[in-house]
C-alpha cells in the first residue's frame, strides 16, 4: 500500500493527525519558552526576536511549514469527525459518557477556536494588522535599531479585552492539549501497559505547564508587573 493510500484510511488519518499534533506541540513549547524571556527584561526579548528576524526567508519558510502542518492537522480532525458521524448517522437519544473526558468530547470545538485565536495572534503580534501603532515601535540594542517586541507585547496585554481574549484562548488550548497530548501516543502505536498511567497524566501536565507559562505573561502585563520603558506611553 502506498503512503498516500495509507493516509486515506482511518488509521492513517489518526497517525497523520498525531504526527502533526506532535509537531505543533513542540512548536507551542518552544514558542512559550522564547516568550518567557520577557521576564528577563526588554533587551532579552528584543534580542531573541531580532535573532529570529535575522533568519529572513528561512523564518517565513518555517512559518509556512507550520501553517501547512496546522492545516493538515485540522483537515484530519474534520475528516475523522465526519467519518465518525457517518458511521453513526442516528444520534443517541441520551448521551451519558462514562469514560471519555470533557476535553475529549470537545476536541473539535476547542481546536477550531484555537485556530481562530492563532489567526488573531498572527494579525496582532506578527503582522501588526490589529494594532499597527504598537507594531512600529523601535528600540536600541547593541547600538542597532530593532523591533521593540517587549513594548509591543506589554502594550497589547495592558488592554483588558485583548488580555481576556488571550486568557480564554489559552484555557481552550490547554483543554485541547490535555486530551490530545495523551491520545497521540495511542495513535502512534505506543500502547505498552506500563506507560498507560504516564501517558494519561502527560497531556494534563503539559497543558497545565503551557497554560501557566503563557498566562503568566498576559497577567504580568495586564496587572502592571511588567513596566513600559520610559518615553513609551500606554
Amino acid at each position: 500500500m502506498s503512503l498516500s493510500k495509507a493516509f486515506k484510511t482511518t488509521i492513517g488519518a489518526k497517525t497523520l493527525m498525531a504526527l502533526t499534533g506532535l509537531a505543533l506541540l513542540g512548536f507551542v513549547l518552544v514558542h512559550m519558552l522564547g516568550n518567557l524571556l520577557i521576564f528577563l527584561g526588554r533587551d532579552a526579548l528584543n534580542a531573541y526576536a531580532a535573532q529570529l528576524q535575522s533568519l529572513g526567508g528561512l523564518l517565513w519558510l518555517a512559518r509556512g511549514g507550520l501553517l501547512a502542518v496546522l492545516v493538515v492537522h485540522v483537515a484530519m480532525a474534520i475528516r475523522l469527525t465526519r467519518a465518525n458521524r457517518m458511521a453513526r448517522p442516528v444520534a443517541y437519544v441520551s448521551v451519558q459518557p462514562q469514560v471519555t473526558s470533557y476535553a475529549a468530547r470537545t476536541m473539535m470545538m476547542s481546536g477550531l477556536i484555537v485556530v481562530a485565536f492563532v489567526a488573531y495572534h498572527l494579525l496582532h503580534l506578527t503582522l501588526g494588522v490589529t494594532h499597527p501603532e504598537h507594531h512600529g515601535l523601535q528600540a536600541t540594542l547593541a547600538g542597532k535599531q530593532v523591533h521593540d517586541v517587549y513594548s509591543m507585547v506589554v502594550l497589547g496585554f495592558q488592554q483588558a479585552p485583548v488580555a481576556l481574549g488571550y486568557l480564554v484562548a489559552q484555557a481552550l488550548l490547554a483543554l485541547h492539549l490535555s486530551h490530545g497530548a495523551s491520545s497521540l501516543f495511542q495513535s502512534l502505536g505506543v500502547t505498552h501497559p506500563t506507560l498507560k498511567a504516564v501517558q494519561a497524566k502527560a497531556g494534563p501536565a503539559l497543558a497545565l505547564l503551557i497554560f501557566a507559562g503563557n498566562a503568566s505573561i498576559v497577567l504580568a502585563c495586564w496587572l502592571g508587573l511588567l513596566k513600559l520603558p520610559e518615553g513609551i506611553a500606554a
